[in-house]
């Protein structure tokens, strides 16, 4: 039976199924939980925690466990499941615990003894169906989703850090003798000299484009307009990106994800070089008084790239874990990361793109004000925690959006804004948080309100199709034909 659910954390220990080890051999001695919990001196609830999974013991107690048990560690660090009732335990188990379950309302059925082995069948069967039936059943932008969704657990892995990435683009700023600090225009410019590349700034670059490389000719053409970026060496460097990585033509979706997430790294690297922003954090930490903003002016970037590229270098060089959240203002979540524990909103399949933030949160509660220059902080006590988070608006062609950089309470100690006295309680999930309206309003106008919802056109449209999602092809071999050299 294949399985459908959530996988262990990589690299740690699947506490279900070590859970399920221990009850078994536990059971297979005729030991109560008393006599075990008496044997490796623990109290039985705390060896009942530890069968079900809830908690990741050290392995000095482990090894009174397999001591007490007479078996050696290696058997209770088993990956597979002692039986086949206890393989679909664990998978129901995992899928109580799923974003699957939390988004259906579906309360959690204790997995236990009692539970006749006919039921857990039929429960296990029935998460795979209806899980194989959101899978099947979802339409092309699902699969943008489930894209994006696989990315973001590699990036949480890693840390949202790249260290191929970084040496391409050491490598490339010592070939122009890059002095280090900001990256000019003209710094720039010698970097697409150095790769074979000219330059060419045009007013007819086709509209689904940022930049257009001619390979056959070695020229980049970029728009002569100037509110076209917020930054103009941005499409620059994520095109000669591209050319450094040896990306080919997109096989799906996610391969174009993927070579549009290393682009835009490579280019922020560039940007904000590793040997010179890492010792400007460093420094910054020790002093207790790092800034997203600080970073942004030091290395005369957007708020947005000091804000991404942050998150590439603190938990790496300054052990700090952190999450980044763009959020339109319309209240959706439109890109986030993480590897801080925050609990993102989330649909069935774990897709965070389009869903809906708390309002009590940072990245929406900036919107509510009128000082939108300043940064703002705020602390939010989450189910999964409190944490401290530093958000700024700015605005974009598709309306305004939020950018939020937050972290644990217990790494706050590091950071300006800490002293701030906003606080915010968050319930969600919980509908009674912040997505029902209050009871008086809702009485009021619950039969007599019908609003025109005004959706962004990516929820009423597939994907657009083409070897680079979203880009006229045509128009772009047309725009190729017309700038060729003679």
């Amino acid at each position: 039976m294949a399985t459908t659910t959530s996988a262990p954390p990589p690299g740690g220990i699947d506490t279900l199924v070590l859970g399920r080890r221990i009850r078994h051999l536990r059971t297979a001695r005729d030991m109560t939980l008393d006599d075990l919990g008496a044997a490796i001196g623990r109290a039985p609830s705390q060896v009942s925690m530890l069968e079900n999974g809830h908690r990741e013991p050290k392995l000095s107690l482990l090894g009174l466990v397999a001591e007490a048990l007479d078996v050696p560690l290696s058997e209770l660090l088993r990956t597979d499941p002692p039986t086949r009732r206890a393989a679909l335990e664990v998978e129901l188990e995992r899928a109580q615990r799923g974003p699957l379950f939390a988004s259906l309302g579906i309360p959690p059925v204790k997995v236990g003894r009692s539970l006749p082995p006919d039921a857990l069948e039929a429960l296990v069967r029935l998460q795979a169906e209806i899980q194989r039936l959101l899978t099947e059943n979802a339409a092309t932008p699902e699969e943008a989703r489930r894209a994006n969704a696989e990315l973001r657990a590699r990036m949480r892995a890693q840390d949202n850090y790249f260290p191929e990435l970084e040496e391409h683009a050491r490598t490339l700023l010592k070939a122009i003798d890059h002095p280090g600090g900001p990256l000019s225009q003209r710094a720039t410019a010698d970097i697409a000299a150095h790769l074979g590349f000219s330059l060419h700034y045009v007013t007819d670059l086709p509209h689904s484009t940022r930049s257009v490389t001619d390979l056959a000719h070695g020229r980049i053409y970029l728009s002569q307009g100037t509110g076209s970026t917020a930054d103009a060496r941005s499409p620059l460097l994520q095109a000669l990106a591209s050319h450094v990585l040896g990306h080919a033509e997109p096989r799906d979706y996610g391969d174009f994800l993927r070579q549009r997430v290393e682009a835009n790294y490579m280019a922020a690297a560039l940007m904000l070089p590793e040997d010179g922003a890492v010792p400007f954090l460093q420094q910054a930490k020790n002093e207790r008084r790092l800034s997203v903003e600080d970073l942004r002016d030091t290395f005369a970037v957007p708020y947005e790239t000091a804000a991404h590229r942050f998150t590439n270098l603190a938990t790496r060089h300054l052990g700090i874990p952190v999450h980044f959240m763009k959020v339109h203002e319309g209240g959706t979540l439109h890109k986030a990361y993480e590897n801080d524990g925050v609990v993102f909103p989330s649909d069935p399949l774990g897709a965070i793109e389009g869903q809906p933030v708390c309002r009590q949160w940072t990245a929406r509660v900036v919107f509510t004000l009128p000082d939108r220059f300043s940064p703002y902080y705020q602390y939010t006590d989450t189910s999964s925690g409190t944490y401290w988070c530093t958000s700024r608006v700015q605005p974009s062609s598709q309306g305004a959006f939020s950018v939020s950089v937050g972290v644990p309470f217990s790494q706050v100690r590091w950071f300006r804004g800490r002293e701030t006295t906003e606080r915010s309680q968050s319930r969600c999930p919980d509908p009674t948080c912040c997505r029902q309206p209050p009871a008086d309003l809702a009485q009021r106008w619950a039969s007599q309100a019908w609003p025109s919802a005004r959706p962004h056109a990516s929820l009423l449209a597939a994907l657009p199709v083409g070897v680079f999602p979203g880009v006229d092809t045509t128009e772009v071999y047309r725009f190729l034909d017309r700038h060729a050299p003679e």
